[in-house]
């Protein structure tokens, strides 16, 4: 057995007590944040869970009451020099392969800059550990309840699988998801335009850890504004829009107010992926295309 396999959780199963992590949840921290976060009543919770895994019912009222009572996950001190240590190792790979390159970037590649580049530095065990250890701890421990769509840290995402779009930076699936842009762009006009397309686990994994590194490895906010790694339907299909000139506020409940996002109201084959009251611990996110 290769320590991937032996790191790796089955997404299948539904696990209601706490498993060992090298992560610990602080115990100063009884607020109400995945409560808060979620806006749901315990019997709608109850109802969506039922209707996702096919639970008991008394089953169903266990993991209803886990969601509302599950304390934060926070990085211990040891845990947070790591997180930083390969957040920097993350960036220095970014500006070296191309802030586009990055986003089709696999484990391997990453590895692979980091042998040869002295810069970067070769990941140490510790290091590799605690990357596997995030990708493949259950996002429901973060409080994060949506679907796994990548199973493997070493998954690859081929440029042949993808288009660059001019003029942004970004790759976007080849079929369905260009197809929904390029009708976009047509029907709304050029002032929307796209923010993020195709992510690979690593450029998910670098947004997710440089999200905890800023609040100060506090993983349930992080998993709040962004999924997990192997959790990102940009890795299989979704894309970002935006408004042309609103800058990183399209990133906020900004964009939400704008003309483009108004239009994209009108148009019947358009859902967002992340909408207000969503199950999934997930914010109200505007932008996000669900293909």
């Amino acid at each position: 057995m290769n320590r991937r396999d032996f790191f790796k959780i089955s997404t299948s199963s539904i696990v209601f007590t706490s498993s060992q992590s090298i992560f610990a949840a602080n115990e100063k921290h009884y607020d109400e944040y995945i409560r808060d976060s979620l806006s749901f009543e315990y019997e709608e919770i109850s109802k969506y869970v039922k209707s996702q895994f096919s639970l008991s019912h008394k089953e169903c009222e266990m993991f209803s009451k886990d969601i509302l009572n599950k304390k934060p996950v926070i990085a211990r001190c040891h845990d947070k020099e790591l997180l930083q240590s390969i957040s920097i190792k993350l960036k220095k790979s970014q500006r070296l392969v191309g802030y586009g390159n990055f986003n089709l970037l696999s484990f391997d590649d990453l590895l692979y800059i980091g042998r040869n580049y002295s810069k970067i530095g070769k990941f140490s065990k510790d290091e590799l550990d605690y990357i596997e250890n995030i990708f493949y701890t259950q996002a429901t421990e973060y409080g994060f309840y949506g679907k796994k769509v990548t199973y493997k840290l070493s998954d690859k995402i081929t440029k042949k699988e993808t288009i660059k779009i001019p003029h942004t930076g970004h790759y976007l699936y080849k079929g369905e998801p260009v197809d929904m842009y390029k009708r976009l762009r047509k029907e709304i006009g050029p002032s929307i335009i796209l923010t993020s397309g195709v992510r690979s686990v690593v450029k998910q994994l670098d947004l997710f850890l440089y999200k905890a590194n800023k609040l100060n490895g506090n993983y349930s906010k992080a998993a709040h504004s962004l999924a997990p790694p192997g959790y990102s339907f940009h890795g299989i299909s979704d894309f970002d829009v935006g408004k042309l000139g609103l800058g990183y506020k399209n990133f906020t409940s900004s964009f939400s107010k704008t003309k483009e996002y108004a239009d994209l109201q009108k148009l019947g084959y358009i859902s967002i992926r992340y909408p207000k009251n969503n199950p999934f611990g997930v914010r109200f996110e505007p932008w996000h295309i669900k293909v």
